[in-house]
């Protein structure tokens, strides 16, 4: 009986009780809670995550399903063990239908307890060597409790469950489809054979995310999933580029004007170079500056050449346009990030460091050639060269949004996917990504990658088929599977596009 007072008193309040009116798909206690969903099911019930389980399943715990009856937290662990994770020939993964979700705020004296999540979900089962299909769709109700700051899961009513009409199963495996691969074990193996840990894939088709891909471990025995993310090193310097630009498009900063106005390192402070440095210089790596000044015989900053001349690629010009943009604008970059870049274009897993709330359960590890975990090494400040944190799907969407004009003007995106500068033959660079003109005769593609020890990232986008694909491996030997991923998801561009770089 007590349990079914508690199924009454859900449905109760979510009817006729102390909730308000659906709160916005932009506010944050939405995001927070589909961000919380997606953790919860994709980590814990896809990848059988218990880790995850035991952090956010509240201690009384119940579980109501039209079907199979309730449930409490020693119930559902049990079940989930034997049923949900104990046949690997026929494993149920479950997908959220984005466009259903509602939350509603709990409220008690003005201060916020709890929410309620509403939505619709769809339960596949994927079976070795084919795809997967869909076998139900269900409604279900979530009521999600705030514990010490921290979102627990309280109870969920899973409801109304129906055999898929063959509509609504094309229509979302148009949306999530399986991979090109003729089986995940490909992957896998090649996984195995060199070494890798893990891969995250993001592919994008006709200028949108149709593909969100995970194979391997983070770390250890934690599988790897779409919220798994990693530190895609040189990947952060087309980010802090389309935010220098933005910045350019909002008349906070001039692409030819000298930064020695906002910021001058000491290093440099007398060189008569000084005054020739620009945005411009920077974002086409014709800055003059080594890559890095630890890497020279001096150890300090200085002009191999003079800005504008000739192409070198510089970690240390993105470091000290950063330095200037804070100067300016008297703020961090992160901040600067967030509001002109990543929260409107849903970076919602992204920053460019570790912070207090940055959970390293969901960190992919990196690995050495040998397959073997580096200790990790937590970068807590800016550096607007490397060091990025973030997921496949966060990066996929950068990619659609530069896909889709960058979010400046078209006159400035022009001069972004202009050649401003030569690298090598067949590889140019605009205003912060390598061009790559005529690959497959008549595609324009612009890429760039990303290397420290033990992670290797990788990302493409063709301007003329609105083709993309996102590669991040937590490996040291993560590049050999740059060739085979991108033929694979790349056809006719992949191999030439490789080719050019390895050259």
């Amino acid at each position: 009986m007590k349990q079914l007072n508690i199924l009454f008193t859900i449905i109760f309040i979510l009817i006729f009780g102390n909730i308000h009116s659906q709160v916005s798909k932009n506010s944050a206690l939405f995001k927070n809670l589909k961000k919380m969903d997606s953790i919860f099911f994709e980590a814990g019930f896809n990848n059988c995550d218990f880790n995850v389980l035991e952090k956010y399943i509240a201690a009384d715990f119940e579980f109501y399903h039209d079907e199979n009856g309730i449930q409490n937290r020693t119930d559902f662990f049990k079940s989930f063990k034997e049923s949900i994770c104990s046949n690997n020939q026929k494993k149920p993964i479950r997908k959220i239908v984005p466009e259903s979700l509602e939350v509603f705020r709990l409220k008690n004296e003005g201060e916020t307890y709890g929410a309620i999540q509403k939505g619709t979900h769809l339960f596949y089962i994927k079976e070795p060597n084919k795809k997967a299909y869909l076998t139900n769709i269900a409604k279900f109700t979530s009521v999600w409790n705030l514990e010490n700051n921290q979102w627990k899961l309280s109870r969920v009513l899973s409801y109304d469950h129906k055999e898929p009409t063959t509509d609504y199963d094309e229509g979302f495996n148009a949306k999530y489809p399986m991979p090109l691969f003729d089986n995940d074990s490909k992957i896998e193996n090649l996984l195995k054979k060199h070494k890798i840990p893990s891969i995250s894939i993001g592919v994008i088709t006709n200028g949108k995310i149709s593909q969100l891909r995970t194979f391997g471990y983070q770390k250890d025995t934690i599988k790897a999933g779409i919220h798994s993310f990693y530190k895609v090193a040189s990947l952060t310097k087309p980010v802090v580029a389309n935010i220098a630009l933005k910045l350019v498009d909002m008349k906070l900063l001039n692409l030819d004007e000298s930064l020695s106005k906002y910021y001058v390192d000491t290093d440099v402070k007398d060189h008569p170079f000084l005054n020739k440095l620009t945005t411009r210089n920077i974002l086409s790596h014709q800055s003059g500056f080594p890559n890095w000044r630890y890497l020279t015989t001096s150890k300090k900053l200085s002009f191999i050449r003079q800005p504008g001349t000739k192409w070198e690629y510089s970690g240390e010009g993105f470091e000290y346009l950063r330095k200037a943009i804070e100067n300016k604008l008297k703020k961090p970059l992160e901040t600067i990030a967030q509001e002109i870049l990543f929260t409107p274009i849903g970076m919602t897993n992204t920053s460019f460091y570790w912070t207090s709330k940055t959970d390293d359960h969901f960190y992919a590890f990196e690995h050495d050639e040998y397959g073997k975990k580096i200790p990790l090494e937590k970068h807590v400040k800016v550096n607007a060269a490397a060091n990025l944190l973030t997921t496949a799907e966060d990066y996929a969407k950068f990619l659609v949004h530069i896909l889709n004009g960058a979010g400046i003007s078209k006159s400035l995106y022009q001069e972004f996917i202009t050649p401003h500068s030569k690298e090598k033959t067949g590889i140019f660079w605009g205003l912060g990504m390598q061009i790559l003109p005529k690959v497959n005769t008549n595609e324009t593609v612009l890429m760039h990658t990303g290397g420290d020890y033990g992670t290797k990232t990788l990302a493409i986008v063709s301007l003329t088929s609105k083709k993309g694909l996102v590669v991040f491996s937590n490996s040291e030997n993560g590049m050999r599977l740059w060739n085979k991923l991108s033929n694979e998801y790349l056809p006719n561009l992949g191999a030439e596009i490789v080719s050019r770089n390895m050259k």
